[in-house]
C-alpha cells in the first residue's frame, strides 16, 4: 500500500478546511482527489490532532502484539 504524502495532522487540517469551504476549492488548493478526501473522511472524520497521536500509538502497539502472537505460535 502506498504511503500517504500527508501526515495525520495535515489530513485533519484538510478536512477541517473542507467543512468551511466548497470541497472543490479544498481539492484544488491541496491537490487531493475527491476519492482521497472521502477516504480521509471515513478514517479521520471526527478526530482531533490529539486523537491521531493516540491512534498511531494504538496501531503500533497492535502491530507489536500481533508479531508477538505470531512468534509465539511459531515457536510452540
Amino acid at each position: 500500500m502506498r504511503k500517504s504524502r500527508f501526515r495525520e495532522e495535515q489530513i485533519i487540517g484538510i478536512l477541517k478546511e473542507q467543512k468551511f469551504r466548497v470541497i472543490t476549492e479544498c481539492i484544488f488548493n491541496q491537490e487531493v482527489k475527491f476519492e482521497t478526501v472521502y477516504k480521509y473522511k471515513a478514517k479521520y472524520g471526527s478526530m482531533e490532532v490529539s486523537d491521531t497521536c493516540r491512534l498511531r500509538v494504538l496501531e503500533d502497539e497492535n502491530t507489536r502484539l500481533k508479531k508477538l502472537k505470531k512468534d509465539y505460535l511459531n515457536s510452540s
